[in-house]
């Protein structure tokens, strides 16, 4: 291809120049952000008298009131910037043969302390073997804490989240359910928007990112919910597995069911 093709080809892709442009300019966001991060911390201290040891100044407790504030706020800017970093790199991916089971233990085992604080029962049923899925692990993985944090979120007061992994013939189903406050139709119908979200500070970009994942993995996906009663989210993904097949062209009983 001559550099004129090879110009043609790039202009070809402006979504593409797009994101990577704004990944960039999210990363030199991030710079300043975690100077502000360390120096609040500093100010902290100084205002709350923990580098003397002495009880602050009525001055010192209003200028510490503030400090927090701010320090919230540099918080929950580093997060939406680390949420939109992570759809920006949706492009990126990198399938390999892997164990899904051992994965979403991973994942759970990972988010265990979080749930146990928020008094999330964690209910897993998983197989005892599996054959491998085609996966890019790193963001599987973050699809899955999307989900299971999204779970546990929708459940303010506790509740249950139920963890339930299901081969189908060459196909395996991963469901995420949740007991919390659920969805209703246009939350439902929304709930996959860019940008949308219902949360206090959301930043739309969860659902949307665990969406394109999964697309990315020539997976479906699927969300039930009940208003007041919980959500369910499926995954299917396709297995690692060649048709098994009868002399007749018949396809073997297990195509047709779920096995474990």
């Amino acid at each position: 291809m001559g550099r004129e093709d090879e110009l043609r080809g790039r202009e070809a892709e402006p979504e593409d120049l797009l994101t990577r442009l704004a990944g960039g300019l999210a990363h030199e966001i991030k710079n300043p952000l975690s100077t502000m991060a360390i120096n609040l911390t500093l100010l902290e201290e100084e205002y709350s008298g923990a580098r003397g040891g002495g009880e602050p100044t009525p001055t010192a407790k209003r200028s510490l009131k503030r400090v927090r504030t701010l320090q919230r706020e540099v918080a929950r800017l580093d997060g939406i910037l680390d949420d939109f970093l992570r759809f920006a790199r949706g492009g990126e991916i990198n399938r390999a043969p892997a164990d899904l089971v051992g994965l979403v233990r991973e994942v759970i085992s990972f988010l265990e302390p979080e749930h146990e604080a928020a008094e999330v029962r964690v209910h897993v049923d998983l197989p005892t073997s599996l054959p491998l899925v085609m996966l890019d692990e790193t963001s599987l993985r973050q699809a899955l804490i999307n989900l299971m944090v999204n779970g546990r979120q929708a459940m303010p007061g506790g509740g249950e989240l139920i963890v339930r992994l299901e081969r189908f013939g060459t196909r395996v189903e991963l469901s995420i359910t949740d007991t919390g406050v659920g969805m209703s139709e246009e939350e439902l119908e929304r709930c996959f928007e860019l940008y949308w979200s219902t949360k206090k500070g959301g930043t739309g970009l969860g659902l949307a990112t665990v969406s394109r994942i999964v697309e990315q993995h020539e997976g479906t996906m699927r969300v039930l919910s009940e208003k007041g009663r919980g959500t369910s989210f499926t995954i299917s993904l396709p297995l690692l597995v060649e048709l098994a097949r009868r002399p007749d062209g018949e396809a073997e009983p297990d195509e047709e069911g779920p096995a474990s």
